[in-house]
């Protein structure tokens, strides 16, 4: 087996911290709710590259991808589920959809902008893959859809919750990490 890379590492110990919103006021949600953004790469990509220009070296929208458990494939390098679905099945969160899916543009419960090849820095598989300078600009814009839907204030107490209040997730991750 492979050994994931430190940048993969960092990429997955920052999911946990890229819960949002486990507590606070929500009129827009009639219980609380968190909202999951996911940045990283194949380990955590649920399809993006599925709607790039890319080879199909960083692409898994053909068989056996997803065989097992969604029975087609997803996009997702994973013969199941990533550790993200896992996560939001933990948060009781459905499964997060890639910001890339034509027609998805409700981010309520998060969105996924991981890019199966990605890297830290812009030069990793450039042009190739969503490098993660992409991935933070298509938040921005995720934050921007959050102010025009709910307002100023709410977008912020949605966006940016303290993170103690949010799932003890992190911890669990790091620790299975080392």
């Amino acid at each position: 087996m492979a050994k994931p890379s430190s940048v993969s590492l960092f990429f997955l110990l920052h999911v946990a911290l890229a819960i949002s919103t486990c507590g606070g006021s929500k009129s827009w949600h009639s219980k609380q709710q968190a909202a999951f953004f996911i940045f990283g790469d194949s380990y955590l990509d649920s399809g993006n590259n599925n709607y790039i220009n890319t080879t199909t070296l960083d692409q898994a929208n053909f068989w056996p991808y997803g065989e097992t458990y969604f029975k087609f494939p997803t996009g997702r390098f994973s013969d199941g589920r990533l550790i993200s679905d896992f996560i939001a099945e933990y948060a009781h969160l459905p499964f997060v959809p890639p910001f890339l899916q034509p027609g998805f543009h409700q981010y309520y419960d998060g969105v996924n902008f991981a890019s199966s090849g990605a890297g830290a820095l812009v030069e990793t598989f450039q042009g190739s893959v969503i490098d993660l300078k992409t991935q933070l600009k298509y938040y921005k814009k995720v934050e921007k859809w959050f102010r025009h839907k709910l307002g100023d204030v709410e977008a912020k107490v949605t966006l940016f919750q303290e993170p103690s209040t949010c799932l003890a997730l992190e911890p669990t991750i790091t620790s299975a990490l080392s």
